[in-house]
Formats: structure tokens, sequence, C-alpha cells
């Protein structure tokens, strides 16, 4: 078995092929059981540390278990939020394959998946991005948006003007105009696709600031009790999902709205699985507004952690 340690987990993932490799993974035959998810207490601090596990094989092909801890308050213990390992299975022999880095492997499949997302629902147009979060996956999310549409335009906000600085620094390399903000609100207004990737637990984007054609890509929020877009966000909006299982369960952003009646799961038009199984058609009118909310699936790990393993036996 081998290791894999996050700088080649980047270097093996480039989100051209990510992205189209996901594509093609939400249309295979990948068994993805429900992921365990236990919130642990933890009273050195006031929030809970959560326990991720997640499972997926391929029938006669490899399998792959991700298990990550996720504590929001590590940032004041200069740690980051997500830490965890990913093992890549035979499933012919059942032997380890390899042991790689899974949160560098996350925030490559999440953006990945959010910039697919894109591709079928925001304007083909869409030229400003405004991304809400300065997390690992922030830089991460700025560069997949980019591989997808004409983005020109970024601006970043944080809760730290700095730490928005250096998300745009690590995006420098980009053919990209990106500044750090202070005040998310009127940047809204401004933007074509809206990113937001936090641990809030309170609202962060308010649907009377929207406009006509934009499209958010609402990463955080992966608890029951977390939300980044209010009510109204949802209500003006035509709403998807990267799996409806998961989006219904584990998301206060979907579940919150549902269990309040204000939404139903038949508000919901699609998720990845339609959408790449071309089984929905969508026929986006220049005004709508959509949203795609994003908590994670372990098809997309496999698929990019098969591509990590291949590069790995290549190199």
């Amino acid at each position: 078995m081998i290791t894999i340690d996050a700088l080649t987990v980047n270097r093996a993932l480039d989100f051209p092929s990510l992205i189209d490799a996901l594509e093609k993974g939400f249309t295979n035959e990948i068994v993805v059981p429900p992921r365990l998810h236990f919130d642990m207490e933890n009273p050195k601090e006031s929030r809970e540390t959560t326990l991720l596990m997640m499972p997926a094989w391929q029938k006669g092909g490899v399998a792959g278990v991700k298990l990550v801890t996720v504590a929001p308050n590590n940032a004041q213990k200069k740690l980051p939020s997500i830490q965890g390992t990913y093992l890549l299975l035979d499933v012919d022999t059942g032997s380890p394959i390899a042991m790689m880095d899974a949160p560098a492997l996350t925030a490559k499949r999440t953006a990945a998946a959010s910039a697919l997302a894109s591709r079928f629902l925001s304007r083909e147009d869409s030229c400003n991005l405004f991304v809400i979060g300065t997390g690992t996956l922030s830089s991460q999310l700025i560069e997949a948006h980019t591989t997808v549409r004409p983005i020109k335009q970024v601006k970043v906000w944080g809760r730290s003007l700095k730490k928005a600085q250096a998300v745009c620094d690590l995006v420098a390399h980009l053919d990209i105009d990106c500044q750090p903000v202070i005040d998310i609100d009127s940047n809204i207004e401004q933007a074509d696709i809206i990113s937001c990737a936090t641990l809030s637990q309170e609202p962060l984007v308010f649907g009377k600031h929207l406009r006509a054609g934009q499209h958010l890509d609402m990463v955080g929020a992966y608890r029951p009790d977390m939300r980044e877009m209010d009510d109204e966000c949802l209500l003006r909006s035509r709403v998807f999902v990267d799996n409806f299982d998961g989006a219904l369960r584990e998301t206060g952003d979907i579940a919150i709205p549902i269990n309040n009646g204000i939404i139903n799961k038949d508000n919901i038009e699609a998720d990845l699985f339609l959408l790449c199984n071309k089984s929905i058609v969508i026929n986006r009118k220049v005004e709508d507004i959509t949203v795609f909310k994003s908590v994670g699936h372990a098809l997309e790990d496999l698929t990019a952690a098969k591509l990590v393993a291949n590069y790995v036996s290549c190199d």
C-alpha cells in the first residue's frame, strides 16, 4: 500500500479531468451506502466535533472509505477544520491499494462538483464570481469555476480581510482579477455566481439581495443546524442538489425550510445523478435564479481517488 500526501493529491487532480470524471461517475453503477455522521461532544469547545465515514465501491473494481473529522473552531488553534484520510481498496482481493490525504481530496472533488453543477445551471456568460469564506476550499472553488465559465472578476469575503487576500494570492496564477472585500450584501448584487463555503450557523446570503440570472453555489452548512442562505433564496430560485438523500437529511439549508413548511422536497428539481444521466434537461431562462446545494457524496471521493491512484502509478 502506498501513502499519498496532500501535495501529490493536488498535483494529480486537475479540474478539467476531474469535472469530466465526476460527470461520468454520476452515470456509473457505484454503490454508495448512507454515510455515517456522528456528532461527538467536545466539552473544550462550544460546538461538537463531527465524525464522517463515507464508503463506496464498484462491483469487481475498487472500493474506498473516507474517514474525516470536522472541528469548526480549529481555526482558533491554527489547525484545519477538516482532517482525515482516504483508504482505497481492491474489491477482488480486499487488499489496500493506497491511503491518501482526505482534506485535499475533499476540497478538490467538492469544488469540481460545484463546477459540474455550474456547467448545467449557471449562465454560460457568467464572468463575475463572489466567494464567501476563506477556508481551504475557497481557492479551489475559484479555480474550478474558472474552468467551466469565463470568470474574469473574483471578489472574496471573509471575517478577516487578511485571509481574503491570502485566498486571492493562492489564485494569482489564474487570468483573473481577484480582490478581497469587506461587505457581503453589495457584492452579492454584482455577482453572476455566488459560491459560499463556510461553517456558519446563521444565513449569510439573503434572497432580498439576489437579482435575476444569478447562480448560487452553496457548499457549507454540512449539519442540520447550519445555514448559509435564508428562506427567500429558495423561494426565489430553482433548487438543485448533489444528491437528494443527503441534502434532505444533512443540511440545514434544505432540512430547516422543509421542516418549517417553507418548501417541500418536490421543490428540488434534480440532483447530479439526474442531470448527468440526462434524465432531466434544464431549460434555463436568462432571468432564472438557480441554487445548487452541495452536501458531498462518496461517489465523488471514489472517482477522485481513482484518478490520484492512476496518476501515482504512472508517475
